[in-house]
């Protein structure tokens, strides 16, 4: 399975999910710049995670704007599985591509560390490798990761079954409405996700809970569903 990276400036979680896919597809995945105008064909796009261009603005905005966002849209509206990680999560909020908006954390304060994550629906692109209401564990390492939607779209996404991911157990970080860590796109194929899965893939990291969202997108595992 093919899989690309997106590289922006200020983005320092691009090598650690450019290891991730390598372990877990068994290919190094292509990388494409910000100035590209096109992206290879793939099964799986990643946007990581970071501080796109210093987070001025807003977190996410100026990258949302970049040539290589508009392929990332392109290629999402063709069914494309597209991932994005923290700093790629609200870019892919900024870019349209997912409802919402990522907030200050209500703390004002930076995050870093572990939180329990559950599977609030197993059947997305995302997610079959687990089961429904499972419990993982996944890092953090956010200042801005507050999700945040007005009630309309809120009550639309909670309905639809877009929430793929609700922190757990009491382990919100941000003060996340609903305890949001992470959406799917009304068509499936996106999906915005705060946490770090990609630096829980192996026992060598203290566990594997994060491996399913990559088996899951790149179809390897049982219930997959291939791009």
């Amino acid at each position: 399975m093919k899989s690309a990276v997106v590289l922006l400036p200020g983005l320092n979680r691009d090598r650690d999910m450019i290891a991730a896919l390598t372990k877990i597809s068994g290919s190094a995945p292509v990388t494409v710049w910000q100035t590209d105008t096109e992206i290879p064909d793939v099964d799986l796009i990643v946007v990581p995670g970071g501080f796109s261009f210093g987070d001025y603005l807003r977190c996410g905005a100026i990258a949302a704007r970049s040539p290589i966002m508009r392929a990332v849209a392109e290629k999402a509206k063709k069914g494309v599985a597209v991932l994005g990680v923290c700093n790629g999560f609200q870019i892919l909020c900024e870019a349209g591509l997912l409802p919402g908006a990522l907030m200050r954390n209500t703390s004002l304060k930076f995050v870093c560390r572990e939180v329990k994550l559950q599977v609030a629906n197993a059947s997305t692109r995302f997610t079959n490798a687990y089961t429904q209401g499972q419990i993982i564990r996944c890092p953090v390492a956010h200042h801005d990761g507050n999700y945040f939607a007005d009630p309309e779209t809120l009550a639309r996404i909670e309905g639809e079954g877009h929430v793929a991911f609700r922190y757990a157990e009491g382990t919100n970080p941000n003060g996340a409405i609903n305890d949001i860590a992470g959406i799917v796109s009304a068509e499936g194929n996106v999906l915005g996700l705060m946490p770090h899965p990609e630096n829980l893939i192996e026992p060598e990291h203290g566990g594997t809970d994060g491996r399913g969202i990559f088996e899951s997108a790149l179809g390897l595992s049982p219930h997959g569903l291939a791009a």
